[in-house]
């Protein structure tokens, strides 16, 4: 087996005084897919949260290819996110958010210019490559943020509710792009469609693996 990419341990995770996360212990290996499941208020965007070092757990550590996030916070740098509201600039252009996210994780201006036109063709967004965050709709904004994520080629990618803005055949494209990245692969999700081609549903800390 694989080692783990992303593991937890004993997580315990706070919304305000409320715990949503009990006693969370997993492990993610790469090219492995975990759902979080639950309604809106279980934990779920808590969780993403916490395992990308955005938010710090009320107990238990999480650790990237074995080391404490706590301990290199370096280390998330090897993690991409989707956040559920996004996250883009709204002063930039669908490329320049791409970009920009490539630009500070390290990459020349060539090769981010490359890769972001990689990743937003892939969302099929080529022809919106230019056009300003805010002339996008709700849809698009959220492929764009799928695409910057994935161009980012990471270890971890944690994803929150990718396809809730989706049409049926989008929903499909962002589906398969997140499904075949080799990353260690974590997305919240509403969506049992998504859930049933994961390997492991997670849901209020139970986690059922699937074979």
């Amino acid at each position: 087996m694989s080692p783990p990419v992303l593991s937890c341990r004993s997580l315990h995770c706070r919304a305000g005084a409320r715990e949503v996360v009990r006693d969370l212990s997993l492990d993610v290996a790469a090219g492995e897919r975990v759902a979080l499941m639950g309604p809106s208020g279980s934990g779920k965007t808590t969780l993403i949260t916490t395992l990308a070092g955005l938010t710090p757990p009320a107990a238990g550590r999480v650790l990237v290819n074995g080391v404490p996030l706590d301990e290199q916070p370096s280390l998330r740098r090897e993690t991409a996110l989707v956040f559920q509201s996004y996250g883009l600039l709204p002063v930039l252009t669908a490329a320049e958010n791409v970009e920009v996210a490539l630009r500070a994780a390290g990459r020349t201006p060539r090769e981010a210019h490359a890769l972001a036109a990689e990743a937003l063709n892939q969302m099929r967004l080529a022809a919106y490559a230019e056009h300003l965050i805010e002339e996008l709709s709700g849809g698009q904004q959220q492929r764009v943020a799928v695409a910057r994520a994935l161009a980012l080629r990471p270890a971890v990618l944690l994803a929150d509710e990718p396809t809730a803005e989706q049409d049926k055949v989008n929903r499909l494209l962002v589906l398969d792009a997140l499904l075949g990245t080799s990353a260690a692969l974590i997305v919240a999700t509403h969506d049992p469609e998504v859930a049933a081609r994961c390997d492991q549903i997670i849901e209020l800390g139970t986690a059922v693996t699937r074979t």
